[in-house]
């Protein structure tokens, strides 16, 4: 590791890299009821596992989520999910090299998997417009550390770069391949500690999400409903919301309208996604909707309610250890016709740093979406339905995130369904 100061954040150098003081110099990154050394070692050894497997020399990282996975490793995440220039040298053996950003290196120096930090080769190349120049530089550099590490093998698995650099890597005379898949089925089954992030973070979007529901009322626009949850992410140590799905009234149906300028009205659903990579940079992701007021819910939006209910239910007491993807597809609930067109395309999905496998659509949707396979226990899965029709005034949205056990599933989302809307009264 290169030569720096003997101390980091305020604590003596040896101590944080000794592990005596556990998550220092990170402290947003693990949570303290975690062994942070233990959470990167075991995620680091499927990444390794799965190279075995798949026979690469080394693996060069782009996505921030990958480099994180890998290494613990995180700077400037939005940033480079749009700017690949950042990467991670992954050898089949040995401590990682960072490249990096320049002046940020001591941002993971501190992390015992980064071996070595070194300047990005391609950084700002785009907008300088030197793509081609830096390219072969870059392919070289990387060539000779395969050659130093990987005694003949030449397979460098890419989850993401730019094209040239690609074309220069297979210039100089490695084999790159896209692992992007491989890196997302090694990260597939989440550790003990994993889990314990996912339910920190789920436990804080729930909070950011408590404080939406307090905000609804006539009047209010659905991008400052937006703006509470987004504050209180951040402000309980999440990271950044994917998406901006929170609507209301009429804009709820069809799904996938984002927050915008309206306002609410009374007597209308408000409908929310979090989608949320949340504290310690792991995914939170269940979908709540809403009964603004004064009022009572008409038979129509109870109805809805009830159904997207029904469905999130009867799917979440499929789930267990050895169940086939196709056979929950099978067996998932059937939805009515009228409300078929408008389904929600998953019936559940991996969850993990975001949204990952595995992806068990519908069955009408199996041969185009699915795959084969079996839950096993460690995966943790968001349970998806929205229920609105075609014309329909409004649409419901509901999700929970589980987890596999060795006995069932486990619920992770433990926010509250809404009574006034699953009331069977008219």
């Amino acid at each position: 590791m290169p030569e720096r100061d003997d101390v980091i954040a305020g604590l003596p150098r040896d101590e944080i890299l000794a592990g005596k003081r556990p998550g220092a110099g990170l402290p947003d990154t693990e949570p303290p009821s975690v062994d942070p050394r233990r959470l990167r070692a075991e995620r680091l050894s499927r990444v390794r596992a799965m190279m075995a497997e798949q026979g690469y020399a080394a693996l060069l990282l782009f996505d921030p989520n990958n480099q994180r996975y890998a290494s613990g490793s995180r700077n400037m995440f939005g940033y480079f999910l749009r700017n690949s220039t950042r990467y991670l040298y992954v050898p089949a053996e040995g401590p990682l090299i960072l490249f990096e950003y320049p002046q940020s290196a001591h941002v993971s120096e501190v992390l015992e998997t980064i071996g070595e930090v070194r300047s990005s080769k391609v950084v700002w190349s785009s907008v300088r417009g030197a793509d081609r120049d830096t390219a072969r530089p870059f392919a070289e550099e990387v060539a000779d550390l395969v050659k130093a590490h990987a005694g003949g093998e030449r397979r460098v698995g890419l989850d993401r770069c730019f094209h040239s650099l690609a074309l220069a890597l297979g210039d100089a005379g490695l084999e790159a391949l896209d692992c992007n898949q491989d890196m997302i089925r090694a990260r597939r089954v989440k550790t003990a500690d994993e889990i314990a992030c996912l339910e920190l973070s789920m436990a804080a979007s729930e909070a950011a999400v408590a404080d939406l529901a307090a905000a609804i009322r006539p009047g209010v626009t659905e991008q400052e409903l937006f703006a509470t949850m987004y504050g209180q992410v951040i402000a309980r140590g999440g990271e950044m919301i994917e998406t901006r799905l929170l609507s209301s009234g009429p804009r709820t149906n069809p799904w996938f309208n984002e927050a915008s300028a309206r306002r609410v009205r009374p007597g209308e659903l408000v409908a929310v996604d979090t989608d949320t990579i949340g504290c310690f940079g792991y995914y939170s992701d269940f979908s709540r909707t809403f009964f603004c007021g004064p009022g009572r819910p008409t038979g129509e939006q109870k109805t809805l309610y009830r159904m997207a209910f029904e469905q999130v239910s009867h799917n979440a007491a499929l789930l267990g250890p050895g169940v086939g993807f196709r056979e929950v597809a099978e067996k998932a609930w059937t939805i009515p016709d009228r409300y078929a067109e408008r389904r929600y395309t998953s019936v559940v999905h991996g969850c993990g740093m975001h949204g990952e496998a595995p992806f068990i659509p519908h069955l009408r949707d199996f041969d185009r979406y699915g795959t084969e396979g079996v839950l096993e226990p460690g995966m943790v899965l968001c349970v998806e339905s929205y229920i609105g029709e075609v014309g329909g005034r409004e649409g419901v949205k509901l999700e929970d995130e589980l987890v596999i056990t060795e006995r069932g599933a486990e619920r992770i989302s433990r926010f509250p369904f809404d009574d006034a809307l699953l009331d069977p009264s008219v």
